[in-house]
């Protein structure tokens, strides 16, 4: 990521909520790539 994008995500809250859940999501025992739905990807 560029220093601009990451420097916006020091100032918006919510980046840092919506990148733990895409992690959380992604992560072991979570929704693999292959099975998410697209409702599930759109969040």
């Amino acid at each position: 990521t560029s220093q601009l994008s990451q420097f916006m995500d020091q100032n918006n809250p919510l980046s840092g909520v919506t990148n733990k859940r895409h992690l959380s999501a992604l992560g072991p025992g979570g929704l693999s790539r292959d099975r998410a739905s697209m409702e599930v990807r759109d969040v």
